[in-house]
């Protein structure tokens, strides 16, 4: 049966009480070596060699389900964080991501092709040096590939906040998982576990889509005996630093493109059919962007006021 990254511990779609404790208990087991975060911040350990291995990864999965890639990745960081790999040569790393994914790709019942790792270099590598790595991967992590990710926690915590309409529920539910997936990039969230950076990321989503509902899930969140308050609150503030820079780059965007030549382009295109439908696009532009604009400075301070209202 098909790897679930929901339910990594039982092929049972029943929350219990049970199951529920072991994901908590036992999460620890699938997160990279504590001295990783402290490397990588350090310098000890060559930030550009994760980056361009996730990029790998992602070149590597990029037709396949996403919830792959994110799995792949786990597998590289909980690798990297027992070998810690200083100025590998490009085949290396490459190998290293194909490897990831061929494992990915495996837990998922995926269907792929080894014909599609081949290096930029012309380099193909084959299946016995990819199973040769795989090996290697698999005794890094202890045969523990059932990884437990903050996509395991998503449906409890759900359960906690009780959204009545099943819409609002899929809504919630998709907002965080986009903000999972941007998480993952960001080495600050290694100091995090799985558990306190789903919590936080279905904090942040429901403040942006149920804000009247926020209180009430905020609540039922620091009651819950399984997380750490002031980890739970910084997480929640790295979060919202990184949706606080999505807004931007799409403020950017959107300022971007309206330019003095952007809106000479749109009186021109428009003057066959009239000056007021050019006047219009130009002014629904600057509408959106103002929007956008007020949305960001919304936001900021709304983000300080929540913080400090998280242990309330």
């Amino acid at each position: 049966m098909e790897f679930d990254l929901e339910n990594p511990l039982t092929d049972s779609q029943d929350l219990n009480s049970d199951s529920v404790a072991s994901l908590f208990l036992t999460e620890s087991d699938h997160m990279p070596s504590q001295n990783y975060f402290s490397s990588l911040q350090a310098g000890d350990f060559d930030v550009l060699v994760r980056r361009e291995a996730t990029a790998s990864i992602s070149q590597f999965s990029c037709n396949l389900d996403p919830l792959l890639s994110y799995l792949a990745v786990n597998y590289l960081d909980r690798f990297l964080s027992c070998h810690l790999m200083t100025q590998p040569e490009q085949w290396v790393i490459k190998l290293l991501a194909i490897s990831c994914v061929s494992l990915a790709a495996k837990m998922k019942k995926a269907e792929f092709s080894l014909t599609y790792f081949q290096d930029e270099g012309g380099i193909i590598f084959d299946t016995r040096t990819i199973g040769r790595m795989e090996a290697l991967i698999l005794g890094a992590l202890k045969w523990r590939m059932r990884s437990i990710t903050p996509f395991s926690f998503i449906p409890f915590f759900i359960s906690q906040f009780k959204p009545q309409d099943p819409l609002l529920r899929q809504a919630l539910k998709a907002r965080a998982v986009e903000i999972i997936f941007k998480a993952q990039n960001d080495i600050n969230f290694f100091a995090y576990k799985p558990s306190i950076v789903a919590a936080s990321a279905l904090l942040c989503a429901s403040h942006e889509l149920f804000p009247l509902q926020f209180p009430c899930f905020r609540k039922a969140l620091s009651n819950c005996l399984y997380l750490n308050k002031e980890s739970m609150s910084q997480c929640y503030n790295a979060v919202q630093a990184v949706v606080l820079e999505e807004y931007e780059s799409v403020s950017e965007a959107i300022s971007s493109s309206v330019t003095p030549v952007n809106v000479l382009d749109q009186r021109f295109s428009s003057s066959e059919s009239g000056n007021t439908n050019g006047k219009s696009t130009v002014t629904t532009l600057r509408i959106e962007s103002d929007i956008k604009r007020r949305k960001i400075s919304h936001y900021c301070h709304n983000r300080t006021v929540q913080i400090s209202q998280f242990g309330q």
